[in-house]
């Protein structure tokens, strides 16, 4: 069984308002709870800690999901931060060899075929996996001047997805390297890569979208509806 690190501490500049975008409105719950029960329904997964901003107002205070534990724990200013706390923050019955996965809170409409394929790379893998979705649109690089400077070959370029999976201990090894060398990661595959290794890609669905505009949640909103959860 395995656990889940849900990084919530953020604020969501680049959405805006007063309410941090993962407890929006989304068919009549918090956004974060889909996320979570998202996770939470999967049979593989035990239960998740999520690290909050402190002095939280939003918080709901749940201590469980889907006849699951929900933990939580204090966050920090970057995303890492939170990421590391969480993993800090795991019940000590989860091994320092454990896999366990990171999964964006604005990430509400992660599918449960999605995690089975993920488990399923992970019985094969030593390093650990993330999901991914293959690049299909032409990317151009621009130059100073937001001229296009060269068109990028797309056949090897994947936008990273969550949930990520590596095993407990290394990937707090890795987040610790990254601090200690001021370096900011933006993603856990990257303090992976960052020591040499080489997270496999898991294709996953274009429908995990992450809410960072409004628009994101209006189309989650018709997600969740045709995977038929939420309430209207």
């Amino acid at each position: 069984m395995t656990w889940v690190v849900v990084p919530a501490a953020g604020r969501g500049a680049r959405f805006g308002g007063e309410v941090p975008k993962q407890y929006l409105d989304l068919l009549g719950r918090p956004l974060i709870e889909h996320t979570l029960r998202g996770l939470l329904a999967h049979p593989s997964i035990s239960g998740v800690v999520v690290a909050l901003s402190p002095n939280d107002p939003h918080w709901p205070g749940w201590r469980a999901l889907e006849s699951k534990p929900v933990l939580t724990c204090m966050g920090g200013g970057e995303r890492a931060d939170s990421v590391l706390a969480g993993l800090l923050a795991l019940p000590d019955s989860v091994a320092k060899d454990a896999w366990v996965l990171v999964h964006d809170a604005a990430r509400p409409c992660i599918k449960s075929m999605d995690l089975s394929r993920l488990f399923a790379a992970l019985k094969s893998d030593p390093v650990g996996a993330l999901l991914a979705a293959p690049v299909r649109d032409t990317v151009k690089r621009s130059d100073a001047d937001g001229r296009v400077e060269a068109t990028i070959p797309r056949g090897s370029l994947w936008r990273a997805l969550t949930p990520q999976a590596f095993r407990r201990d290394s990937l707090v090894r890795a987040l610790e390297a990254a601090q200690r060398a001021g370096e900011t990661v933006t993603d856990e595959a990257m303090a992976m890569e960052r020591l040499g290794l080489k997270p496999l890609l898991v294709e996953g669905s274009e429908d995990n979208l992450k809410v960072t505009t409004p628009a994101d949640l209006a189309v989650a909103e018709s997600i969740l509806r045709r995977m038929g959860d939420g309430r209207a």
